[in-house]
């Protein structure tokens, strides 16, 4: 198992399904979006399910978040997922241990509160790759589509799609961006990349 794995949750946007509320603060079965995610990470790593790691939430000011997690954000805001995910690994890099640390990032949304549950099968998958040989991430698939915001990369590939040259990319589908990577993806893994865009799926979400 890698040494360390780092985590960026996306939770910005506008949530305009959701009325415009902010999405990471939305109320799920007594517990914030975002804490169903982090709380899924940190059982995770204390667990040993994963090695431990940062985490970075990539949201505005008034997110409240737990002690010890960073924060981030895209300047100027709602650049997109892509610009969040540079943002992210520029407040990885800057927030405690050497540029690099973490030889593998996790990308998680907010908005997907049994995301953390798959992190395991991605991060096996990824690792029985040889690095160089093999490919530069494993993500969720989620029907016929590979689910790019939820899925483990080697840091070094991942920062090069969504900041080539060190610059982040704003703008930009998340398809274009990270689509030209080599990923593979994982089956088993649909139930953890469901995401709640409305308040339907908000009430209708069980466990």
């Amino acid at each position: 198992m890698t040494g360390a794995l780092d985590a960026v949750v996306l939770a910005g946007g506008t949530a305009r399904r959701l009325g415009g509320v902010s999405k990471p603060d939305v109320l799920l079965a007594g517990r914030r979006l975002l804490d169903h995610v982090l709380e899924g990470i940190g059982a995770l790593r204390a667990s040993g399910g994963i090695p431990p790691g940062r985490t970075v939430v990539v949201a505005p000011g008034e997110v409240a978040l737990p002690a010890g997690v960073l924060r981030a954000l895209e300047d100027p805001p709602l650049g997109g997922p892509v610009a969040g995910i540079a943002a992210g690994l520029e407040a990885l890099a800057a927030g405690g241990g050497p540029v690099g640390a973490a030889p593998v990032t996790a990308v998680l949304t907010c908005d997907a509160p049994g995301a953390p549950a798959a992190l395991p099968a991605l991060l096996g998958a990824l690792l029985a790759k040889r690095a160089g040989a093999g490919v530069d991430g494993a993500c969720a698939q989620a029907g016929d589509h590979t689910q790019y915001l939820l899925g483990v990369y080697r840091t070094p590939a991942l920062r090069g799609a969504v900041a080539p040259g060190g610059r982040a990319l704003r703008d930009i589908a998340v398809r274009r961006a990270l689509g030209a990577l080599r990923v593979q993806e994982v089956t088993g893994t649909a139930g953890a990349a469901r995401d709640l865009d409305t308040w339907e799926q908000v009430r209708a979400w069980r466990r």
